[in-house]
């Protein structure tokens, strides 16, 4: 049977992208179809726009820290307006770098939604026509969850909105206690709005090390974010000008504005997916295999609408599998070992590998090298923030299998600690290297044993 395209992919983010050029410069016949801006969430409303944001914030703490160095800091002001135009000039920008490399690679781009008609077909619904593929990669992502049992939740805003807010609150309250929610509260809390984060569990960060968690609680609290805990909400109502939140504790806060940040669902609602006969889970994720093929034979999905590791360097690297083994004779796997991860909190957190108490729930018996202190840079400026450098050792073999650390650039240090720890370095092998004085980074190869 003749198709119109070798491969056609649903959903131009990072990963979407990647496969699609790479496929493309193999030889494939390839369209890709969009509905909103090219990019995907990170580019257009998550990674790269929040960093801006961060950025921004951290500006607050750098002004307090320069006095003990000698500067002398005038009246200073911030201008929400300009924060957000600058950001929407760049990821214009990005957008069309996507645009035009996806032309150069020879991609077919369609900017619109498009929807599955059986295992073959493609509906474009804003041209209102079908295209049909050899095989198909989906690759639309995830979107913002709300709690919609709440009252009012729809008083609440998301990701996706805040990007583009007119006007800076004067006060917030957050609900979540993952990377989104935390890294909100620490951007709002930067630049000088009062803000509560609200999350359900008695621990941030639930699924990271333990003692990263307890000191990000303290840091953040040191930074000014109010943190109610083991609540939710009850309800959102709008009175006046504020919005009242009640909560299963009691208590009842006010603020300007409330942000979700309580999780993310795959995009896969009235994507066609029963008409082609691809399964999903409860949760709505595609289900795939270790080579991103779904129950159906031809179609393959990626990145954070299957949920495993919701990244885009992940949903990049699977693009990049999926277009090696298919289309350049190259079988390729993801690995899903041992990827690093960031939380550009305030201070930011880097880890690798596993926590302690996964590795002890695995029953891997382990060594704990642990160091917590504050950092030269902030000696002077008598700024309180400290650091907190955690590595996992199975003790059988000395192996390196987890590396935890909360502090100014950690976020730069674990990418290339993963490097080592990946391929199997041991602690001595740590212990061996000469340190790079003076530096915060040399304590990693000087971490006394834990008691």
């Amino acid at each position: 049977m003749s198709y119109d395209y070798d491969l056609f992919t649903i959903g131009a983010g990072s990963g979407g992208v990647r496969a699609s050029r790479l496929a493309s410069q193999y030889g494939a016949r390839v369209g890709i179809a969009e509905e909103s801006r090219v990019g995907g969430t990170c580019v257009i409303r998550g990674c790269v726009p929040k960093k801006f944001f961060v950025y921004a914030s951290e500006f607050s703490h750098a002004f307090k820290d320069a006095g003990p160095y000698g500067w002398t800091v005038g009246d200073v002001s911030f201008d929400w307006k300009t924060l957000v135009a600058n950001k929407d000039t760049e990821i214009d920008r990005l957008n069309q770098i996507y645009i035009t490399n996806l032309k150069k690679a020879g991609v077919e781009l369609f900017q619109s939604r498009a929807e599955l008609k059986d295992q073959h077909t493609i509906h474009l619904v804003e041209e209102n026509r079908d295209v049909t593929a050899e095989k198909i990669m989906i690759a639309v992502g995830g979107t913002p969850w709300t709690d919609e049992s709440i009252e009012g939740h729809d008083l609440g805003i998301t990701s996706n909105e805040v990007f583009h807010l007119e006007e800076l609150p004067d006060s917030v309250v957050v609900a979540g206690g993952g990377y989104i929610a935390i890294e909100f509260a620490c951007i709002f809390a930067g630049l000088g709005v009062d803000t509560t984060l609200v999350y359900r569990g008695p621990t941030l960060l639930r699924n990271f090390d333990q003692d990263i968690s307890a000191q990000l609680h303290k840091e953040l609290e040191q930074k000014g974010v109010k943190l109610e805990l083991s609540t939710i909400f009850t309800k959102i109502e709008q009175v006046e000008s504020k919005k009242h939140v009640s909560l299963t504790n009691g208590k009842m806060l006010v603020a300007d504005q409330v942000m979700w940040a309580v999780g993310r669902r795959p995009k896969t609602v009235g994507l066609g997916l029963e008409k082609a006969g691809v399964e999903t889970n409860r949760g709505g994720a595609i289900v795939t295999d270790d080579h991103h093929k779904t129950n159906v034979d031809n179609i393959y999905a990626i990145g954070d609408v299957t949920d495993r590791v919701n990244l885009t360097p992940v949903a990049i690297r699977e693009g990049v599998a999926f277009a090696e083994t298919h289309y350049n004779n190259t079988p390729t796997t993801m690995d899903y070992e041992f990827i690093p991860k960031a939380v550009f909190s305030q201070p930011p957190v880097g880890t690798v590998g596993l926590s302690e108490q996964e590795a002890k729930d695995a029953g891997i018996e382990v060594d704990i090298y642990k160091s917590d202190f504050r950092p030269m840079k902030n000696i002077l400026a008598e700024n309180p923030e400290r650091m907190l450098m955690k590595v996992v050792v199975e003790k059988a073999t000395d192996k390196v299998i987890g590396c935890h650390l909360i502090g100014h650039e950690v976020p730069e240090m674990i990418q290339c600690l993963a490097i080592p720890i990946k391929h199997g370095v041991t602690y001595a092998e740590f212990k061996a290297t000469c340190a790079l004085h003076p530096t915060a980074a040399e304590e990693i190869v000087m971490l006394p044993k834990a008691s």
